[in-house]
């Protein structure tokens, strides 16, 4: 995994940039694919979804989330009223009438952010609480050794003071815990492709 430069999500071409004007780049990353060609993301897409999520995740990582959740539940910020539909106008709500009929991904109770839409080259998935509206988008772009690579950008809209404070306190187990375990298990995803294909039934 290496971190870009933000302007190597602003300044490339992708449809999401249609109808986030009014979000931030918080963070752009890239994973390595060895060997993938231009049409390999959709089989990035069924590696990562079926490598086995944050249940594989080292226990430091699934400590982390259990801890945000428990946290999330006593103060209220996972709530219904604080998300989708209420204090938040999805994405979904947003997209020009070609993305609507684009496929949105599968949703899972197991993964929190919900999908907003996929095309063969990119796909983005949103999550709203209490703190904050982030999106995660994932892109597929020709690396500097000539393969293709799989790229992450979270955008972010913190809810107010509180929101952006949130955010601050977070970044360092982004950086120091979440981002790295996240490699390793995307990296692992892509380079046992087509056991994990084989043993859920799926192409690769």
């Amino acid at each position: 995994m290496a971190r870009l430069a933000k302007s190597t999500f602003t300044e490339r071409p992708w449809r999401i940039h249609e109808f986030t004007s009014d979000f931030a780049v918080e963070d752009v990353w890239a994973f390595r694919t060895p060997g993938a060609g231009p049409g390999d993301f959709p089989a990035m897409l069924t590696a990562m979804r079926v490598s086995g999520g944050l249940a594989r995740q080292p226990l430091l990582v699934r400590f982390l989330f259990a801890a945000r959740w428990k946290l999330g539940a006593l103060l209220g910020w996972d709530e219904p009223a604080a998300g989708f539909g209420a204090r938040v106008v999805s994405l979904r709500d947003r997209l020009p009438g070609d993305l609507r009929d684009a496929p949105r991904g599968e949703d899972s109770d197991a993964m929190p952010l919900k999908g907003v839409y996929e095309l063969p080259t990119e796909s983005a998935r949103e999550l709203a609480n209490k703190t904050v509206h982030t999106v995660m988008h994932l892109g597929w772009v020709r690396g500097a050794d000539g393969d293709h690579e799989l790229r992450m950008t979270v955008l972010v809209k913190p809810n107010g003071r509180w929101g952006r404070l949130y955010m601050a306190a977070i970044a360092p187990f982004r950086y120091v815990v979440v981002y790295p375990a996240l490699t390793r298990e995307w990296e692992r995803a892509w380079r046992d492709r087509h056991d994990l294909a084989a043993r859920h039934g799926e192409g690769a």
